[in-house]
């Protein structure tokens, strides 16, 4: 069922390979045909589902709180790489590596329980605009990926996003942009503590990273929270790639998927030079251990 569906993907040979495989595992006659239950989707989401460049989303909303709590304490004005993010210094930000990058940025999450950091949050989200495309980072998700995952909806996969971006942060949004609720979000956390408020338990958010949903994490996270091996992941980095061949280690049938940023007139084209989040050693080994490299540049006839 591929009418109204993946409209902005190409006639290529990786759309062809999507639509066969999602055909063979539906159709109750074929030898590949996986009941509803077992068909799991996994995606990450910088850079897969919504664009990273120059920075991740996540880390223009640092700089945003950044701005605002200097104003509270003008210290941070001075002091790196704080004195980075108030003064939206990409270049310094970007010789970061993206753990690194967002212990920094949780340090900027000021809600101290998750209700005020949702409204922190959501106020980003209403008032503020992409510096680099100009539109709204509601907007941020590429039309191909919004296509897909209708597409699998359709065809009866429970999608979930497993990715290095903060749990919190993304749960705000994630039901509006992409239709995968809170329930489904898997990312990196921050360390909280339950204190009380006479008998009532209170979640209190600390700054600081707790859990780094990357590399071999994605994997132990997708065992502890989902419980089943999905069978179709997605990715674009070297931090999505132990996530990559876990799925094609899990049945007969599956699909690895690994998105190319070669698209330099409609984003950015990028990969190992990226310190953030480097696409290297997942290029080298796709052909070899069977990970199918889309290339926006050629697959998609469209981005945004």
């Amino acid at each position: 069922m591929t009418d109204n569906y993946l409209n902005s993907w190409n006639e290529t040979e990786i759309k062809k390979s999507i639509t066969d495989f999602v055909t063979k595992v539906t159709a109750e006659n074929s030898p590949g045909f996986i009941p509803v239950n077992e068909r799991i989707a996994v995606f990450d989401n910088d850079g897969t589902l919504w664009t990273e460049q120059p920075l991740q989303v996540e880390i223009f909303y640092a700089l945003y709180r950044m701005k605002i709590l200097s104003g509270k304490d003008p210290s941070l004005k001075n002091t790196q790489p704080f004195k980075a993010f108030i003064e939206e210094d990409i270049k310094t930000l970007s010789t970061f590596g993206k753990k690194e990058l967002l212990e920094i940025a949780f340090k900027s999450h000021d809600g101290k329980t998750p209700q005020e950091f949702y409204r922190n949050v959501k106020e980003f989200f209403e008032n503020s605009v992409h510096p680099k495309f100009k539109f709204s980072y509601y907007n941020c998700a590429y039309k191909p990926q919004l296509e897909l995952l209708d597409y699998l909806r359709a065809n009866g996969f429970k999608i979930f996003i497993v990715s290095g971006g903060g749990l919190e942060f993304m749960r705000v949004v994630t039901e509006k942009i992409y239709e995968i609720p809170n329930e489904r979000v898997i990312g990196s956390t921050t360390a909280t503590e339950v204190v009380y408020d006479g008998t009532k338990p209170v979640i209190n958010r600390l700054p600081q990273l707790s859990n780094f949903d990357d590399k071999e994490e994605k994997v132990l996270n997708i065992h502890h929270h989902i419980g089943g091996v999905p069978v179709l992941a997605f990715g674009n980095s070297d931090g999505d790639l132990s996530m990559l061949r876990y799925t094609l280690n899990s049945s007969e049938y599956n699909l690895a998927l690994l998105l190319h940023h070669d698209d330099a007139s409609r984003e950015v084209a990028y990969d190992k030079d990226f310190v953030l989040s480097p696409l290297n050693e997942a290029l080298k080994v796709s052909a070899a251990e069977g990970i199918r490299v889309v290339s926006m540049k050629n697959d998609w006839n469209e981005v945004f």
